[in-house]
């Protein structure tokens, strides 16, 4: 049985496992990839490990092209196999890899020049901005690699494949345990790059990863070769990638967006702070990983069944992958309440560093189911081609109540930094709760083929 026919007819509760495994194991391995890179940082200095908190807001912004690229690029081929038009998806697959190329220069142009300045803005400290501004700089210029992997792993995505990127990261961990400490401090006539070797480590295995998934992707069928053809974009391909890939462009910025306005509430009380935050952020995605791993079933398996005119697997796929989402984060539930202590002191021996990331993740504990019923059901809502809700509710969980909530309790109550993890807590849950209702309403609604 073909993969694209599988997710059309195969008992949904399995279907959703055998796509969500194989991502969330791979996006284990990427989140451990991070924390590697975290650990490095952390042997540098505390200014280190608070340039890598602070690049990571505006890393985001190579986040969110590559992510958003990637959501829309699955909902257009999933709908397009559901619906039988093989040789068309092919062909788009192709036609978004020259959308990407395209996208990616202003992205590297654009982050370049302007990284310096938001770090900067944010009031970083001097030696801290010095080195974010050098390590964005590394990422931007490869940042071509970054968004060309995304799009050739959604269409492999959209046909059910999971396995071939988790197998890229996997990959890619023991590659940057290698190659971080080499890039570090140096040898084998490579001189030592200190900070800077983080990135570069990084630029070189996201390059090394695009020739594979290259291949996988040819071999799969999953995009046309490239013929000039086949690259050449036209006004239809671009407009439909466009338009569906937009909204989650944006949406992943604002959470970029949202990133940076919480970084600096927190940069108001030290470096240490701006440390913790960083470090105790990559521990709640690690923990949250069952939940990226869903959101790609939920794309992957809506978008076909959408396509094929099954309202009835769709409704079915949603209230599996609320269910398993609520089991699958229970030991990620234990371990931020009950251990933070222990996660954080394998990263770092600063005092002050680890009692502010205790704050974090005890609180972050408590908000992990909302972040499952946001992920799966904006998943949902771009499979069946509505991509604009996620925007609307990013801007409101991202930028506008956060402001509102920070300024008021900081400002007002006095409550310090805890006036930013109450301000996230109540707007991913409140948020969470609107999206449930919200699609809920539209998914028992809308199920059109394409």
């Amino acid at each position: 049985m073909s993969s694209e026919s599988s997710l059309l007819t195969e008992p949904v509760p399995r279907l959703v496992l055998r796509l969500a495994i194989p991502a969330s194991v791979g996006y284990f391995f990427n989140t451990l990839y991070n924390l590697i890179d975290t650990w490095f940082a952390g042997s540098l200095s505390t200014e280190a490990l608070a340039a890598l908190g602070m690049s990571f807001p505006v890393f985001f912004v190579v986040i969110a092209v590559a992510s958003g690229l990637s959501t829309g690029v699955s909902a257009l081929l999933a709908n397009a196999l559901g619906a039988g038009r093989h040789e068309e998806a092919r062909t788009l697959g192709t036609q978004a890899i020259t959308f990407t190329l395209l996208a990616s220069a202003v992205v590297t142009c654009g982050g370049a020049l302007g990284a310096g300045p938001v770090f900067r803005a944010l009031g970083a400290a001097p030696e801290v901005a010095h080195l974010a501004t050098r390590y964005m700089v590394i990422i931007f210029s490869g940042s071509v690699f970054f968004n060309v992997n995304h799009v050739m792993n959604a269409c492999l995505v959209a046909r059910g494949d999971t396995t071939t990127y988790r197998n890229v990261l996997i990959a890619g961990v023991g590659l940057n345990a290698i190659l971080d400490p080499w890039f570090i401090y140096g040898g084998f006539g490579l001189p030592a790059l200190g900070f800077d070797g983080i990135a570069l480590s990084t630029v070189m295995i996201q390059a090394a990863a695009c020739g594979y998934l290259y291949r996988c992707a040819r071999r799969r069928q999953a995009v046309a070769a490239f013929a000039p053809g086949n690259l050449r974009l036209s006004a239809e391909a671009a407009g439909a990638i466009f338009r569906q890939s937009g909204p989650a462009m944006i949406n992943m910025m604002t959470i970029g967006l949202g990133i940076l306005i919480l970084t600096y509430f927190v940069n108001e009380h030290g470096t240490a702070a701006v440390a913790a935050y960083g470090l105790a952020t990559r521990i709640e995605q690690l923990v949250l990983l069952p939940a990226i791993g869903l959101n790609l079933a939920v794309l992957a398996i809506v978008g076909q069944n959408n396509g094929a005119g099954r309202p009835d697997r769709i409704r079915e796929t949603m209230r599996a992958a609320l269910r398993y989402g609520l089991y699958v984060l229970i030991p990620g539930f234990l371990l931020l309440v009950v251990w933070p202590d222990k996660s954080l002191a394998l990263f770092t021996d600063d005092p002050d560093v680890q009692a502010i990331g205790v704050q974090y993740l005890r609180m972050a504990g408590f908000v992990l189911y909302a972040y499952v019923i946001l992920f799966a059901l904006t998943a949902a809502l771009q499979a069946i081609k509505q991509p604009m809700y996620a925007v609307w509710i990013g801007l409101y969980r991202q930028i506008v109540a956060p402001v509102a909530i920070i300024y008021g309790l900081s400002r007002f109550a006095g409550l310090g930094i805890w006036s930013v993890w109450i301000s996230i807590a109540f707007t991913t849950w409140s948020a969470a709760l609107f999206t449930l209702w919200y699609a809920g309403k539209r998914l028992r609604s809308t199920a059109h083929p394409s």
